[in-house]
C-alpha cells in the first residue's frame, strides 16, 4: 500500500452533478461509500444538484451510520444546501481532509472542480486541472498525443460555428463510412452515434452538438477493445488488460450502465508481447495527458493491422459494479478498499508535494 495515509480521514465523497452523467455519478457514489471502512474514514456524501446546488447527502449520511450495507444503489443528492468552503473545510486540523470526486463528465471531471479544490487548498483523489482537462476534451487530447506519437484512429474536430466547413460528404470521403459521432466533453458514451450514411451522420452531428460546441468524428475501427487501468503518479502501475464485448452494435450507455449484458474479460486474452505492448502505450497516453492518480485507458486492437489504437483516457473511471476499472485491480491484485485506501494516499501524497514545490 502507498504510504502516507494516516488512520482516520474526513474523505468528502463529491457525487451528482450538472453534466449528463449524473446518474451514473450517483450510482457511483452509492458502491463507493459501501465499500470505505468506516474506522479510518468519516465519511461526508456532498451531492450536487442538476441545478448546481451543493448539499450534504443526509439520507446517506443516515444509512453510513446504520451500516454502510444499508446505503441504496444508487444515491440522490437531497438535503440542506452547504457552501461549497464549508463541506471542504477541515473541522479537525488533526484530522486531514480529501476529497473524491466521482463527477463524471463537465463541471466535475474536466478540472473544474479540481481547480476549484486547487483554491480551497483541499487535497483530492485523480488527475489536477490541466490532466483533467487535457483528457476531457477529446479533440485536445487527440492532438496532444498526436504529438507524443502514439497511434490512434483517424479523426476530425471542429467547433460549431465551423461545422459547415465539415460536410458529412467531405467526412466521409476523408474518413470513411461508418463513422463514429462524438461530444468533445462528455464521457459514458453519451451523446455518441454509430453514423452509417450521410443522413445518420448528419443527424449525429446535430445530437453531438446539443451536448457540446465541440464534435469529434472518428473511422470506425474493427477491432477488440481493450482496457488497463492506471494507478500511481510519479511510478505509476498498471492493471492487467481487459476485454470489452459489446452486447450492442457499440459499448453504448445501456451496455456500460443499465443492461450489463456487455461481456468483461479479465484478464484480456492476449500473449504476453501483447500485454507488454499495450501495458506501455498505456503508461505513455497517461503521462503525455499529464494525467495523476488513476486513470482507464481505452484501447481499439486491430489485428491484422495497426495493432493497439487509442481510444480515450478516463480519469475519473467508473466505481460501479459492472465498472472495468475496480475489476482490473482486482485481477492485479488489488481489492476495492484498498483502492480507495491507495488513491487517498496518493492525493495526501501529491498535496505535500506541491506545497514544497510552491513558493508562498
Amino acid at each position: 500500500m502507498t504510504e502516507g495515509a494516516p488512520r482516520r480521514v474526513r474523505l468528502v465523497v463529491l457525487f451528482g452533478g450538472r453534466s449528463a452523467e449524473h446518474d451514473v455519478s450517483c450510482v457511483t457514489a452509492g458502491h463507493v461509500m459501501r465499500a470505505v471502512d468506516p474506522l479510518r474514514y468519516d465519511v461526508l456524501p456532498v451531492g450536487i444538484t442538476r441545478e448546481g446546488q451543493w448539499v450534504v447527502a443526509e439520507d446517506a449520511l443516515s444509512a453510513i451510520a446504520a451500516g454502510a450495507q444499508s446505503l441504496p444503489a444508487s444515491i440522490a443528492p437531497l438535503g440542506p444546501d452547504v457552501e461549497p468552503a464549508a463541506a471542504l473545510v477541515r473541522v479537525d486540523p488533526d484530522v486531514p481532509v480529501v476529497a473524491l470526486p466521482l463527477l463524471h463528465g463537465p463541471m466535475g471531471e474536466d478540472g473544474t472542480m479540481q481547480g476549484l479544490l486547487e483554491l480551497l487548498d483541499v487535497p483530492y483523489v485523480g488527475s489536477g486541472v490541466l490532466g483533467s482537462a487535457l483528457a476531457m476534451d477529446k479533440a485536445a487530447a487527440k492532438d496532444m498525443v498526436a504529438q507524443h506519437g502514439l497511434p490512434q484512429a483517424r479523426w476530425r474536430a471542429f467547433r460549431e460555428y465551423d461545422r459547415a466547413a465539415h460536410a458529412p460528404a467531405q467526412l466521409a470521403a476523408e474518413l470513411g463510412l461508418p463513422l463514429f459521432v462524438k461530444p468533445a466533453n462528455l464521457g459514458s458514451s453519451v451523446g455518441i452515434t454509430k453514423a452509417h450514411d450521410l443522413a445518420e451522420l448528419d443527424a449525429a452531428i446535430d445530437l453531438a452538438l446539443e451536448y457540446d460546441e465541440w464534435v469529434v468524428v472518428e473511422e470506425a475501427i474493427t477491432g477488440r477493445e481493450i482496457e488497463v487501468a492506471v494507478l500511481g503518479d510519479e511510478d505509476p502501475r498498471l492493471s492487467v488488460p481487459g476485454e470489452i464485448v459489446p452486447s450492442h452494435e457499440f459499448y453504448d450507455y445501456d451496455d456500460k450502465y443499465l443492461d450489463g449484458a456487455a461481456g468483461l474479460i479479465v484478464p484480456a486474452a492476449l500473449d504476453a508481447d501483447e500485454v507488454r505492448a499495450v501495458q506501455e502505450l498505456t503508461r505513455r497516453a497517461f503521462v503525455a495527458l499529464r494525467c495523476e492518480g488513476m486513470a482507464r485507458v481505452d484501447f481499439f486492437y486491430e489485428n491484422p493491422g495497426r495493432g493497439f489504437l487509442l481510444n480515450e483516457v478516463n480519469t475519473i473511471p467508473g466505481f460501479t459494479p459492472i465498472s472495468m476499472y475496480p475489476r482490473l485491480w482486482e485481477a492485479s491484485g488489488i481489492g476495492y478498499s484498498q483502492l480507495v485506501d491507495e488513491l487517498v494516499a496518493l492525493a495526501l501524497a501529491r498535496h505535500s508535494r506541491r506545497r514544497r514545490n510552491t513558493k508562498r
